[in-house]
């Protein structure tokens, strides 16, 4: 057995991520729970709901994540980290409050927090914070102490994210007709978001036109495109484009959207395109509707060839780089001097996000950030 690396201060990691349904009775209220606030009627939830229903009302995500949790795991032993792994959702089971509930009961102290977004954004990173605030008030106000929380750095540019999806894009570009293959076009999506949401991202003095949040997924783009014409010699064009826009028509959100790239694309005689969604960690309900049904079928409607390549997942270089992350965390807390692991021009993101970090509309309590209430 490999001796156990020093994990101090911390004694569990927290896998932190959305939820999603897993049968038919599950999809409106996992809605409503995503929605709470907005006052939308039941009767358009049961509408937003069809791309659920059209995969049984079952969401991947859980699945996923189970997976997940299964590859650290296995990862923390081969290599003696001793650190618990806890699951908990924003928006199904198994909640989050409950999770840290029972992390209190196990006497947990000191607990680092993964959450399933790489990148800096408000719904990405901030509302995690909040929902985390929110479940640490909880805690207290049932006479329980909590325990400290803080959160791993953003990991989009660490080679252990980086790498499969590098190799995901190679593999889709192998599965095209080899006559289309060289010309073919890289499509690098991810969710859209408002305008105003993608520039206030990151920290304050990032916030511009697109934020942190467009700069880091352009970083992750340039990455994977130069490895890719390193590996065939081939310099394939591409864009970074945006898929599962939501919200009011009149609210600008980032553009342009895959299917309109596609479009676009085929009109400008482009033979074949490789759609890579860089900003998902796993093929949740986003990749599987807007880009394996709805984009496909677009492409297919055009007569344009269509690869869709894969997300990290539970990749086990990614489960690595989790345990990297972890261990560089744990040396900083206790003083130690650490070289952070990240490729790319923009270098390793911050271990506290900074106040002013992705800013909510109205202003909420946020845990694990320097204006956070709780030490």
């Amino acid at each position: 057995m490999p001796d156990a690396l020093d994990v101090s201060p911390y004694d569990a990691l927290l896998l932190l991520s959305f939820g999603g349904p897993e049968g038919p009775d599950d999809v409106v209220p996992f809605l409503e729970n995503v929605t709470r606030g907005r006052g939308i009627p039941k009767e358009r939830l049961k509408e937003v709901g069809q791309h659920y229903f059209l995969f049984g009302g079952v969401s991947p995500i859980n699945d996923q994540n189970r997976a997940l949790l299964d590859a650290l795991r296995k990862d923390f032993a081969e290599h003696g980290l001793q650190l618990p792994v806890y699951w908990g959702n924003r928006n199904w089971a198994p909640y989050l409050t409950d999770t840290l509930r029972e992390m209190a009961a196990d006497g947990r102290r000191r607990v680092l927090v993964l959450a399933t977004s790489a990148y800096a954004s408000y719904s990405g990173c901030r509302q995690y914070r909040e929902n985390l605030a929110d479940a640490l008030a909880a805690l207290e106000a049932e006479g329980v102490e909590p325990p400290g929380i803080d959160k791993l750095r953003h990991y989009f540019n660490h080679p252990g994210f980086v790498e499969p999806m590098t190799e995901g894009v190679l593999a889709s570009l192998a599965g095209l007709p080899e006559d289309v293959r060289d010309g073919a076009h890289i499509a690098f999506t991810t969710h859209s978001v408002p305008d105003s949401a993608a520039d206030s991202s990151g920290p304050v003095e990032d916030h511009g036109d697109g934020g942190a949040y467009v700069a880091q997924h352009l970083d992750v783009a340039r990455l994977i495109a130069d490895a890719v014409r390193e590996r065939t010699g081939v310099d394939h064009p591409w864009r970074l484009v945006y898929q599962s826009r939501s919200g009011a028509p009149h609210v600008p959100w980032l553009e342009p959207d895959i299917c309109d790239h596609l479009e676009e694309r085929h009109a400008a005689g482009v033979p074949a395109v490789v759609m890579a969604p860089i900003g998902f960690v796993s093929d949740h309900m986003e990749v599987l509707y807007d880009l394996d049904t709805e984009a496909t079928a677009k492409a297919a409607e055009l007569g344009l060839p269509v690869r869709r390549s894969a997300t990290v997942g539970a990749d086990p270089r990614f489960a690595a780089a989790v345990r990297d992350l972890i261990l560089e965390r744990a040396a900083v807390e206790r003083g130690q001097e650490v070289t952070p692991c990240a490729l790319g021009a923009l270098g390793a993101s911050h271990d506290l996000c900074p106040v002013g970090c992705c800013p909510a509309r109205a202003p909420r309590p946020a845990a694990a950030g320097a204006d956070s209430p709780y030490a």
